[in-house]
């Protein structure tokens, strides 16, 4: 009698790939709740459903953390309240595609600023070409304050893949995600109450807000914690360059937003620049305290 195969552990790649899959959906579908609860309630309902979610699943261990833990996982937290609730804000003013091209300029930037090559500089003009074209200079087809909130975003995404890595390496398991989700939650909670009131508990919305808190927070944030604890930062980094082209096409698919000649170009640049950055940084491991 043969003995029973260990099982496939499934690629760290296919773990990105997956997350980058389920979070625009979930954006899509939230950006269905603003008219109930504003983008300040969605984010609140989405983060607080999935803190609830992921501390009943992991369970963490929360006595005999040190104090450097519980500011790392601190700081999670807030990266993660920070990113979420600058993002609704932008795609409530800008379609789903630009401001994700927008957003990525952090985790682009991550890679770049790891890799140290002198090529990047290539990738770094080419991602900003993208950038001139969504932004629309002149034409005023994009809001300013949208993109603002998008690039503000994007500076939190970047602070979100590095904290991972650290707190994937000091909690086991979902623990410090879970844990760092609770925090966001405490963070959130003012902008949520003020925008969504009572509506926040009505049952249609908590419905739709727990599919959304599954979708785009507890099975991305899952996925991409176990990835990080298997890719180099930078590494993690170049694999989202899919990002803006799905969250694109999930705008387009759901949402009905059509996205014009101009704007397609500058998304197809930041993805060949993402792309472009990945290509020689697979071998260094992702940093350690």
């Amino acid at each position: 009698m043969s003995e029973p195969r260990a099982p496939v552990a499934v690629p760290p790649t296919a773990l990105v790939l997956g997350a980058v899959l389920s979070v625009q959906v979930g954006a899509s579908l939230a950006k269905g709740l603003f008219e109930d609860v504003g983008p300040g309630g969605t984010v609140f309902l989405r983060v607080a459903l999935a803190a609830l979610l992921l501390s009943a699943i992991w369970r963490p261990r929360v006595r005999d953390r040190t104090r450097r833990e519980w500011m790392l996982v601190a700081a999670f937290g807030v990266s993660l309240a920070g990113m979420n609730f600058a993002f609704y804000s932008a795609i409530d003013l800008i379609p789903l595609g630009v401001a994700v091209t927008l957003e990525f300029v952090g985790p682009l930037g991550v890679a770049v600023a790891l890799s140290r090559r002198a090529i990047d500089l290539l990738w770094v003009a080419l991602a900003g070409a993208g950038i001139l074209l969504l932004a629309d200079l002149g034409g005023g087809g994009t809001d300013p304050g949208g993109m603002a909130l998008a690039f503000l975003a994007g500076a939190f995404w970047a602070a979100y893949i590095l904290l991972g890595v650290r707190v994937g390496q000091r909690f086991p398991g979902g623990g410090g995600l879970a844990i760092a989700l609770v925090l966001a939650s405490f963070c959130l909670a003012p902008f949520g109450v003020a925008q969504g009131g009572s509506e926040l508990l009505d049952p249609r919305v908590l419905g739709l807000g727990l599919v959304v808190a599954m979708l785009a927070s507890a099975i991305p944030y899952s996925l991409e914690l176990e990835a990080l604890r298997r890719l180099p930062a930078r590494v993690f980094g170049v694999l989202m360059s899919l990002e803006p082209a799905m969250a694109a096409l999930a705008g387009f698919v759901v949402l009905a937003e059509v996205l014009d000649a101009r704007e397609l170009a500058g998304i197809g640049f930041v993805v060949a620049a993402s792309a472009g950055a990945a290509r020689a940084s697979v071998a260094a491991p992702p940093p350690r305290d």
